[in-house]
């Protein structure tokens, strides 16, 4: 399909926006909607507004047809986080960006890598979105982003906290490396982001507000 399914950590930010939870009447924004998953469930926890956002004309289509199907409307846009939406601003925004450490440099260009595949850190497009999350956040605003803790979430928290946010973890969960992961593992051990024989990972989701 070229559409990242979902997976544990979809289902963990879920949690964490369940349990935040949404403000009423929030206008939402799902940063990287692939499967519209996200987005849908935004629109079924009472949000007024979900704008979805993706670079790949696939994930948009598989998005339409899978949040139309559960009878709720959602607005979709084509478009890379750093230069979309300059003039828009929401009360939440969701984010599960790709962020598998790939061990050649450059990000996947091509779907279905590109869809996970995020540098020789995994931090492609985690570091943009940090520093646009102030812009895209309206006074009082909330982003939830999910990702690996190979990551290196001290990093992403330091970030969100330098750009003028509050932020802190949320939740934390476990899960065994899915395919991608284990066709890399020889490649981690010797860059030291996993430990010999690991072949498991801890997820993090990182709540950040702007408190003004």
């Amino acid at each position: 399909m070229g559409v990242y399914l979902p997976q544990d950590d979809t289902a963990l930010l879920i949690d964490a926006m369940l349990v935040a939870p949404l403000p009423q009447g929030a206008r939402v924004l799902d940063i990287g909607t692939g499967s519209g998953v996200l987005a849908r469930a935004a629109a079924d926890a009472g949000a007024a507004e979900v704008t979805a956002i993706d670079v790949s004309w696939r994930a948009l289509a598989t998005a339409f047809v899978n949040t139309r199907l559960s009878g709720r409307r959602v607005r979709l846009r084509r478009g890379d986080i750093r230069t979309c939406l300059p003039d828009r601003h929401f009360d939440v925004v969701l984010t599960n960006p790709p962020y598998v450490p790939c061990g050649h440099g450059e990000p996947g260009r091509h779907a279905p890598a590109r869809a996970w595949d995020a540098g020789d850190d995994g931090r492609t497009l985690i570091d943009p979105i940090c520093d646009r999350a102030p812009a895209l956040l309206s006074p009082k605003g909330m982003m939830l982003m999910v990702h690996s803790a190979l990551c290196d979430a001290e990093k992403t928290l330091r970030r969100l906290r330098e750009s003028g946010l509050k932020a802190a973890i949320v939740a934390r969960g476990r899960c065994a490396f899915g395919p991608v992961m284990r066709s890399r593992t020889a490649w981690l051990e010797r860059t030291g982001l996993i430990e010999p024989g690991q072949r498991d990972e801890e997820l993090v989701v990182i709540r950040a507000d702007r408190t003004r």
